[in-house]
């Protein structure tokens, strides 16, 4: 019997439990790389119901978390990567959720809440002292002179009637009286901001003659004015329940410039007449009419331009995700509409009779009047074929 039948006899030892835990078949896999120790089934942290607290108050779970290889390119993911993986699955809160939990947490939304509420409160403060500065004298010479102020309610009696045109076209549900008033009063304390800048800046501009006069009418006059009015909007409207659709904002933005074209206009009239009284040979009197004549056909203007502003800033209401250049694109068009309006009526008084710029004025207010309306109406039949028993008359506060 050879060497070789002699060890197959033998009884071989089995190897032992250690050995046969630490033998390099068991720890190494069929490519020959080390194997990971088997484990047994984990649990979620959420069935476990086991947790600790994290850092900053957070709930993390007790077992760290195992590697996954991502699903998809965290870049494409909508929103925080962890977030969306992770969310629902465990707590994130302070990682990378928030949400209101502790005393600090609910301390710091009350700051940020007054914070909110003191910057408007401070705005229209600032806004009410201007309007005390710059119009102490004139409600006192109106108290003086009350058929001054006659002139002055008459003199925009054109910009009501549009305003209540867009008022009553609106195809959703009336406008409360209290909002529009607000919006109104609103609208002629900020006009303070806008006269400030235009008397600031107007010297600048008028040293570089007929050139410099358009340029204050294109980068001052209509940016600023326009702007002032969609703030008197965007203030307090905009934020409140009664603003429920896109074309709601025509309705602000119409009562907007009716209260801007109201201060503006009595602003104009006292001022002729305090001009006017100082002068020999002419009629204060006879000189505030003839005023108050010539600003019956501006206030239409300042309905209409705003209103556009206001158009967009409905839109961009319901449109989070594009509000700044919506926003922008309503004041583009209204402080371009405003800024040709102007240079146009003051050029054309010297080439052309009364006439002729009266009904230069109607066409072009009715020309952007009627472009607006286009919008108001496809508006209009697309809710009421969408709701055509729709809500109608006054809102609820």
């Amino acid at each position: 019997m050879d060497e070789s039948d002699r060890d197959s006899d033998e009884p071989r030892s089995e190897p032992a439990e250690t050995d046969r835990r630490h033998s390099p078949d068991r720890l190494q896999g069929p490519t020959g790389r080390p194997r990971r120790p088997q484990q047994g089934p984990q649990r979620r942290p959420e069935e476990s119901g086991r947790h600790r607290r994290g850092p900053r108050g957070g709930r993390l779970p007790r077992r760290r978390l195992r590697s996954r290889p991502p699903a998809v390119d965290p870049a494409t993911l909508d929103g925080d990567p962890v977030r969306a993986t992770f969310a629902g699955e465990i707590d994130l809160y302070d990682v990378a959720t928030w949400e209101v939990r502790t005393r600090l947490d609910s301390l710091a939304v009350a700051v940020t809440n007054a914070l909110r509420a003191g910057r408007t409160v401070g705005l229209v403060a600032v806004a009410l002292l201007l309007f005390l500065l710059q119009g102490g004298v004139v409600t006192l010479i109106v108290l003086q002179e009350p058929f001054l102020g006659v002139l002055a309610v008459s003199s925009i009696l054109p910009a009501l009637a549009v305003a209540g045109y867009l008022w009553y076209g609106d195809p959703t549900r009336r406008e409360p009286l209290v909002t529009l008033s607000v919006t109104f009063l609103l609208s002629l304390l900020f006009a303070g901001f806008a006269g400030v800048v235009n008397t600031v800046l107007a010297p600048v501009f008028g040293a570089l003659g007929a050139l410099g006069a358009v340029a204050f009418f294109f980068l001052v006059v209509g940016p600023v004015e326009e702007s002032v009015k969609w703030l008197a909007i965007r203030v307090y409207a905009v934020r409140g329940d009664a603003f429920q659709t896109v074309v709601d904002g025509v309705v602000y933005g119409a009562v907007a410039g009716l209260g801007f074209a109201a201060i503006e206009n009595l602003t104009y009239i006292v001022g002729v007449y305090l001009e006017a009284d100082g002068t020999a040979g002419i009629g204060a009197t006879e000189a505030a009419t003839s005023v108050a004549t010539q600003r019956l056909f501006v206030g239409p203007g300042h309905v209409i331009f705003s209103a556009w502003a206001g158009f967009y800033l409905g839109l961009a209401r319901f449109n989070p995700e594009n509000r700044g250049p919506i926003v922008v694109k309503g004041l583009l068009i209204a402080a371009f509409v405003h800024a040709v309006y102007n240079s146009t009526v003051s050029v054309l008084p010297e080439f052309v009779s009364p006439v002729v710029l009266f009904g230069f004025i109607v066409l072009y207010d009715g020309f952007w009047l009627a472009l607006l309306y286009r919008k108001v109406r496809a508006y209009r039949d697309l809710y009421r074929s969408a709701f055509p028993d729709g809500p109608r008359g006054p809102r609820r506060r």
